[in-house]
Parts: C-alpha cells; structure tokens; sequence
C-alpha cells in the first residue's frame, strides 16, 4: 500500500478529505455517495459501536436511545474538550471522540483510495478563538493532539481561507480579491492577489462566528420564548418577581452544550422553575426537552426554519415533537433582526482583512464567497456593501476548502 498525504477539513459543520493525484485533485468519498460527511457522532445508549455522519443523524431521527454529537470542534481550545462524561455507557472526552471520528475518517479514506495515510494537512481557521492567542494556540495544539491520536504521524495546517484562495484562482478575476469562507463556527477572510503566477496571499484574518452563531441568535429570539426564556418567576418569599436565568436556554441554542444539559441538577433547576414560573405551560415545555433529550431535535427545526426564511418568503419552526401544533414562525424581517449585529461583526473583520493588506475596498475586483454559511443573504449583501465594484463569486460552498488544501499538499516535502 502506497504511502501519501491526505487533505482534510475538518470542520464545525460538515467534514471533507481530498488528495492530489497526478497534480488532479481527487474528493475522497468518506460518507457513501456524498463528497462531506455531516460532523457528528451518534453513541448507542447500551455500548454500541459509534455512528458518524449521515448515520448519526438517522439513529437521532429515528429516536434510537443514545447520545447525538455535533459541532465538536467549537470545543477545541477550552476546558470541556477534556472533561469526562458517561457517554455511551463509557467515560470519554470530547477530545476522545474527535480522534474517534478522525480515526474512522483515515479507516475509510484509506479503504476508497488504496493508500496509506500517514501526513495530514488539515485546514484551520485564522482564529478558533478571537482576540485570544493563548486560547487559540491551544485549540492547534488540541487538533493536532487528536490527528495524532487517530493515528497520524505528522500533522501540518493551512488556514482555511487560504486553502480557498488556492482553489478559487480561476474563479477570481486577475488582480485582487477578497475570499469570505462562512463556516459553522468561524468566519475568515483572504486577501489575495490572483495572476499568471498563481495566488500571492496579502493578509489573512478571521473572528469566532459562523452558523451555529446564527443558529443561536435565531433560536434565542424564535424558539425559546416558547420553552419560558424572557418570562418571570414568582418569588418563592415576599411580592413581586424575578426574570427566568438566561443560562439554560442559551446553552440549548448552542449545539455543542446541549448533550451536557442531560443531567440531573439541569433537570431539577427546570423542574423547580416550572413550579414558580408565571406562565407555567411554556416553562413545562423546557421541561420536557430536558427530560426527553430533546434539545437536538429543536436545534435541527431553528436550523431548517432559519434556511427557509433565508431563501423565501418565510419559515416555520416546527416544534409538534414538544407539544402537538407547537410552531414559531421565522419571516425575513424577523431573521434580518435576529442577526443584525452579526452583519456588522462581519463587515468589521473584512474591514480589518483589508487594511492588514493595505488595499482599498474599491481596489477589490472579486469577492469569493465560500463555506455553508455564506449562503445566508446577510453575508452576501455585506460583501456587495463593503466592495461595490467587485464582481461576487461564489465557489463550491462545501469543498473549496478541502479543494485547495489538496493544491496545498504539493507544497510539502514528500513522505518518508
């Protein structure tokens, strides 16, 4: 079996692996029939073997007892990547069940290929966490522990914006252009200058926020009012009231949090909060997300009811698994709401992008869009907004990333 390098992005939402062969860049197939691999995990409540991606989603859809995973990587550069929970019948780390993934990713990349993976370029945001350089310096150290866990021997990184950048260079017209890659979890940005040479990058820059952010922002402001979030209590000695904590339900809108709502002391804080609260049927139906491991189930509805009113008229979030005819709708203007601020973050990050360049917005002839979440009309009339002149493009959403980390591989030593 032939000794090589494989590509892979690894990332919040969606996972992608590639190589270079005969300088072609060839997607490896690690979910069957698809090109990205949903990134997350499925552990059967009673020891069975762990299910990732598509087959993940259908054991949660189909109600198999167990625990469902995603936006693992969110967790890396923070304290609860290596706290232990009883997961599966077993303790494990989030940072045990990273490698896990990685290790089965390998497993099948190797089987579809015929190769030998012992190197892996993976890519990385500019930043896993904003304006925190020890953080993020450790959340490197944390992925590559897990490449290595998963039985890597050498692990090397590309930033993620960069990798498109390489990918994109068709794309672009010659001169400059700016690449905005919207992931799950972060947003990065390129300067580059595209010519006959190939790409120069200028700058590179990014900030902590992506889709599972608007999936947030749209479930606290949609959904959760209706589990209680925003009502009162009534105090349990004297007159008068106090606001329902925040905590709870900012943790439910947040994918990586919600399998660590499943215990004990959450359920009796929800349990004591539905005996005081004001208006006690919605604070009953967070209950019964609680005790029915629920909180999944909801992030998947915000998420289809924000897309629809991404691309429509408007969307519904559909909460008839709580409590039958139970829905929120989403319209346009409520969504444009919803993420106002987040529009700003992301207009100021390629503000920044541009002048560590020291280029002109109006020096800019493309703007390529890239990741998922760059499909959302917010990110795409910021960019129309901060670089008038420039031609948008838009590359392959999912895979110019893994794309250029492929192009990315030609510039390494060769493997030993």
């Amino acid at each position: 079996m032939q000794d090589d390098i494989i590509a892979v992005d690894f990332g919040t939402s969606n996972t992608a692996a590639a190589m270079l062969e005969a300088g072609r860049i060839r997607r490896i197939p690690i979910e069957a029939g698809a090109e990205t691999l949903p990134t997350a995990v499925f552990f059967p409540a009673r020891k069975g073997a762990m299910k990732i991606g598509l087959d993940a989603a259908e054991a949660l859809i189909d109600a198999e007892e167990g625990r469902y995973m995603r936006a693992l990587k969110s967790v890396l550069g923070t304290p609860l990547l290596h706290e232990q929970r009883l997961i599966g019948g077993q303790r494990r780390s989030v940072a045990d069940i990273i490698a896990a993934f990685l290790t089965v990713l390998k497993s099948r990349a190797e089987a579809a290929t015929g190769r030998r993976f012992s190197r892996v370029l993976s890519g990385r945001p500019v930043h896993f966490h904003t304006r925190n350089p020890e953080r993020d310096a450790q959340a490197e150290a944390d992925l590559r522990g897990c490449y290595l866990a998963a039985g890597f021997h050498e692990v090397d990184f590309l930033p993620e914006p960069e990798a498109a950048a390489l990918a994109s260079h068709a794309l672009a017209e010659a001169g400059l252009g700016l690449i905005v890659d919207i992931g799950g979890g972060t947003s990065d940005f390129s300067v580059f200058r595209s010519g006959d040479q190939g790409v120069q990058i200028l700058a590179n820059h990014g900030i902590r926020l992506g889709g599972t952010d608007f999936d947030h922002a749209v479930s606290m402001t949609h959904a959760m009012p209706a589990l209680g979030h925003g009502g009162t209590l009534k105090r349990q000695m004297g007159a008068g009231v106090l606001p329902v904590p925040n905590a709870i339900y900012s943790d439910l809108a947040t994918w990586a949090r919600i399998p660590f709502l499943y215990i004990p002391e959450t359920r009796r804080m929800a349990q004591d909060m539905a005996k005081l609260a004001t208006e006690p049927a919605a604070m009953q139906r967070l209950v019964t997300v609680l005790d029915e491991e629920l909180g999944h189930e909801l992030a998947f509805a915000v998420e289809r009811g924000k897309i629809a009113a991404n691309g429509g008229d408007g969307g519904q979030i559909a909460m008839g698994f709580i409590q039958p005819g139970l829905t929120r709708e989403v319209t346009p203007q409520t969504l444009e709401a919803a993420l106002l601020a987040y529009r700003a973050e992301l207009l100021d990050a390629a503000r920044d992008t541009l002048a560590l360049a020291n280029v002109a917005p109006d020096q800019i002839g493309s703007v390529v869009l890239v990741g998922g979440s760059s499909l959302m009309g917010l990110v795409s009339s910021a960019a129309t907004e901060l670089c008038p002149q420039a031609a948008l493009k838009r590359s392959d959403a999912f895979t110019a990333v893994v794309d250029g980390l492929a192009l990315g591989t030609a510039r390494l030593a060769q493997p030993v």
